[in-house]
């Protein structure tokens, strides 16, 4: 029996405002929605949105249309991140509330993101995380970038559940992309997807939404409530039945979004005290 419960967190306007805008305007680009506008068209050329992103802040550092785009200074921008309200303490609290509930469950949280991985390990919550899967680049030895080195996107996402269900995790797990291939019993499942909880607030992570709550876990979907062009976006995943619930991307004490992963963590945490009870009966 697995006493083990993963919740996992996309990051961008989940965690906090979109990490890569930000940079844009932190690097100097003056119209960021031209920017975007232009992943757009790439995106009509068949580029998926991703490559498309991260290639054309190559394209338009080289340009001398940013400042540089360096390991240094993408890591600089992680530093400096904001976070929504109550993000950082909200790992301590749901700890908190699975110790009450079954201090015999170890808890682990995770990221996986569409966002640049030299921006999002060096946050002030990255240390809260087991893992961090997210998009990256590779780099020159003057530092600059000069190619995207992993992608993370769509059903990209759903590797890194299958990774956290087997136990592909940590440093063990650098560098053997093939492993998550690799067919285990049941016995050997580390996570089972039914005790995972998915947080997350657009279209990337949807088969993530959709496998975790088809499995029996909890899929939440997250919205800004300062982006209000994106609300009816975020309601259709409700709509779509691929989500648990959907809430404001509220992490401050008695928030509903609190309230609900408390809730969440607990039941969970006490089914999980039932079914060891039983199995070791």
């Amino acid at each position: 029996m697995q006493e083990r419960i993963a919740v996992i967190f996309d990051f961008d306007d989940t965690l906090g405002p979109d990490s890569t805008t930000g940079y844009l305007k932190d690097a100097g680009i003056k119209d960021i929605a031209g920017f975007w506008s232009e992943v757009g068209e790439m995106m009509k050329k068949d580029w998926d949105p991703v490559p498309a992103y991260l290639h054309h802040m190559i394209q338009t550092s080289s340009q001398g249309e940013m400042k540089p785009l360096t390991q240094q200074a993408l890591m600089a921008w992680g530093r400096q991140l904001p976070l929504f309200h109550g993000v950082e303490g909200i790992f301590k609290h749901i700890r908190q509330v699975v110790k009450e509930a079954n201090p015999h469950i170890s808890l682990e949280f995770y990221l996986i993101s569409s966002g640049i991985g030299d921006v999002l390990r060096h946050t002030s919550i990255a240390h809260e995380f087991h893992d961090i899967w997210a998009s990256e680049f590779h780099y020159h030895d003057d530092g600059q970038a000069v190619a995207p080195k992993k992608v993370v996107s769509f059903t990209d996402k759903t590797r890194y559940i299958f990774q956290i269900q087997k136990g592909i995790v940590g440093e063990m797990s650098k560098g053997k992309p093939f492993d998550v291939n690799k067919k285990v019993s049941a016995e050997q499942i580390r996570v089972p997807m039914n005790q995972m909880i998915f947080v997350g607030d657009g279209y990337t992570d949807i088969p993530c939404f959709s496998m975790v709550k088809k499995e029996g876990g909890i899929s939440i979907a997250v919205y800004d409530r300062n982006h209000t062009e994106k609300w009816g976006n975020a309601y259709q995943f409700v709509a779509d039945g691929r989500v648990s619930n959907l809430l404001s991307a509220n992490y401050q004490e008695g928030s509903d979004l609190v309230n609900f992963l408390s809730m969440a963590v607990r039941s969970m945490a006490e089914r999980i005290a039932v079914s060891a009870s039983s199995y070791q009966g």
